[in-house]
């Protein structure tokens, strides 16, 4: 715990810590979380040493339950959640497991995150639960996060590692909650059989489903459907015969390269435009690192091809993607690729170069992706559906 002569003086946009202390039991915990607001101060001296500036009471809009699994993610996640404490006050519980064998223990350190938004203003302030639980404590973490949950409030679990999204602790915890957030690109492997069964937990739990890594493709997107808005290669839109999307890989890693976000482009488009699946996404014998498939829209078939680059990039990386389409015996070929500050985009129609168009977008962190999913930014139907496509990819059903 923090006197007030400890309290640090708080400057606008800068969290301060409030309070700090330390507890070994789910029931110490609720009592901690209970003294914050009994006990701080509700005012604090300004640089002057004379002013006084009000400490606002807990003004949480969520409760946000992080599965870090290792404790050295913990701090990583904690640390982004700490600087969105003005933004979206939340309840954040960061939970991470020890010594699986062990007898059962748990350790907590709890904490109170203010924030000032502006001078004159009361801080806004949020808890911060760091919770390690070894033994078979740590084998029944939904145990350990319910009793800390802030009733009537949603849940947001966040699980920036990788979730074993079939096992009874994952589906106990997801039980708890309104949303879950992953990101599918961080998976080993290809990822791709994790993606098939993140894609069945809406209608198991009811859940909504956010992956950082197809909010990562916003800008692919938003650039991929401008290029269409122009009347000229509106039509062509209805003669698209072949998507094909380049990803960075190192040599001598077949299957084991993540190809979530190659994928999420390809579903993406096909989700928008109405196409099934004719085939299912499958390696292909003739090319290390390729995979193809192929989508349908009405009669016509449109092939589907992933290529592996070797690059310094990520592995999974998206380097490129490519549409191709013909309307009336003319050809379009639309090249999109991106690099840290924006999106360029290049259009051939029927042998002319078209005007190359470039989109400031810079990629986004997970400071930024997490806020965005907060506040609900962007349409969830369209992640949703691109996701169920996707998984109808991998599966290979229509």
């Amino acid at each position: 715990m923090l006197t007030d002569a400890n309290q640090p003086i708080a400057k606008p946009g800068q969290p301060v810590l409030r309070w700090n202390t330390r507890t070994h039991s789910i029931a110490g915990i609720e009592a901690e979380l209970a003294r914050i607001w009994s006990s701080v101060s509700l005012t604090t001296p300004s640089e002057d040493g004379d002013a006084e500036r009000r400490v606002a009471p807990r003004s949480s809009v969520m409760n946000l339950v992080v599965i870090a699994g290792r404790a050295e993610i913990g701090e990583r996640i904690a640390a982004v959640v700490e600087g969105l404490t003005g933004r979206h006050p939340s309840r954040t519980i960061v939970v991470s497991q020890a010594d699986p064998d062990g007898p059962p223990w748990l350790d907590a350190q709890v904490q109170a995150h203010c924030m000032l938004p502006r001078d004159g203003a009361a801080e806004t302030c949020a808890e911060l639960v760091y919770l390690t639980a070894g033994g078979q404590t740590g084998q029944h973490l939904a145990g350990c996060v319910s009793p800390l949950l802030i009733h009537d409030l949603p849940v947001t679990i966040w699980w920036p590692g990788e979730p074993k999204l079939d096992s009874q602790q994952a589906g106990d915890l997801l039980d708890l909650a309104d949303r879950v957030i992953v990101d599918g690109s961080a998976w080993s492997g290809d990822g791709l059989a994790r993606l098939v069964a993140m894609s069945r937990l809406p209608r198991r739990f009811q859940i909504r489903v956010c992956d950082f890594a197809m909010l990562r493709q916003s800008r692919w997107r938003e650039a991929i459907a401008s290029t269409f808005d122009r009347p000229s290669l509106l039509p062509f839109l209805g003669g698209i015969r072949k998507v094909s999307v380049s990803y960075g890989a190192h040599d001598g890693t077949p299957g084991l390269t993540n190809v979530v976000k190659p994928i999420y482009h390809v579903a993406w488009l096909a989700s928008r435009l109405r196409m099934t699946v004719a085939d299912g996404l499958v390696p292909s014998r003739e090319a290390w690192g390729a995979y193809t498939a192929t989508l349908r829209q009405g009669r016509r078939r449109i092939d589907v091809a992933l290529q592996a680059v070797q690059s310094t990039s990520p592995k999974g990386t998206t380097l490129a993607v490519r549409i191709e389409a013909e309307r009336r015996r003319q050809r379009l070929v639309v090249d999109v690729t991106a690099h840290a500050d924006g999106v360029i985009v290049r259009a051939n129609a029927d042998g002319r170069e078209l005007a190359e168009r470039q989109f400031f977008a810079p990629r986004r962190k997970e400071s930024d992706l997490l806020a965005e999913t907060i506040e609900g930014v962007g349409d969830d139907h369209i992640s949703a559906t691109a996701l169920e496509t996707a998984a109808a990819l991998v599966e290979g059903r229509g």
